[in-house]
Parts: structure tokens; sequence; C-alpha cells
């Protein structure tokens, strides 16, 4: 019984109740019908790579990094102070709050106009550290009906 309390305790503290978490088959849909596979040569598994490692395939994620002095916004934690804004650069031309709809189009749109600098997926510290050099990417798509 205490193990079971204990186990339901943890699980709240892992999953922040309302949290909106897709599933890693319906991210890669929702991306490959996107157009981003092999959007200026990055393959989709490099996209999930990076949708689960920024967000945990969070759509509605907002992370504060107080340590850099940015917030991050939705799937790909697109950073607010350059992406999307009043407050910034806005190089995407649209709300921050645009880039938490589930349905992915926003943050699609705004993703491509990054991954098309001069950085590419780089832009992306995530993205070098975590899927740039991974071999295993092919699982991102494993079991997946595209």
């Amino acid at each position: 019984m205490k193990a079971c309390v204990l186990l339901s305790l943890l699980g709240c503290l892992v999953v922040p109740t309302g949290a909106y978490i897709l599933g890693r088959c319906t991210v890669a849909k929702k991306l490959r019908d996107g157009g981003l596979d092999y959007f200026e040569g990055y393959s989709l598994e490099n996209w999930v790579c990076l949708a689960y490692f920024e967000s945990k395939f969070n759509p509605t994620a907002v992370y504060e990094n107080t340590r850099d002095g940015y917030t991050g916004f939705g799937l790909f934690q697109i950073r607010g102070s350059d992406w999307c804004g009043d407050h910034g650069r806005n190089r995407c031309h649209m709300s921050c709050s645009a880039l938490l709809n589930p349905n992915l189009e926003k943050t699609i749109e705004c993703a491509k106009t990054i991954v098309k600098g001069k950085k590419g997926m780089g832009a992306w510290p995530t993205w070098s550290r975590y899927c740039r050099y991974s071999d295993t990417l092919a699982w991102w798509l494993d079991g997946c009906r595209l």
C-alpha cells in the first residue's frame, strides 16, 4: 500500500498537472505533415529527437532559463527574446503564445525560419549535444506508421 501511494506521489511530481504531452509517433507525424522531413537537409529523426530533448514532447511547455536570461516556448523551446513576442527581435513574426498550440502549425513555421539561418539545427545547443552525432536516431521513428 505504501509503495502504491509513493509511486502515485512521484507520478504527480514528474508530470505537472495539466501538461499536454504528445506521443513520439504523433510528434513525428505532425512534423512530417508540416514539411520538416529533410527540410534544409535534416531528417525527421533529427526533429523528433530535438523535440524530445527540448520539451519531452510537450507543445505547451514554457521554460524560463534564468541563468541565460531567456524564456523558451513550445515543442522546440523557441527563445522568445529572438524569435517571437513583443519584446525582442521577433524574427518569426508571431506571438510566443502561438508556439504553444498542440497543432504545431506556428511552431513548425518558426522552426523552419530558425533552421534556414547559418547555424541550421545548431541553433539549438540541445540538438548539437544529444542528436547531431547520435548513432541511434532511427529509434525516434521506430514503430511509427508514417
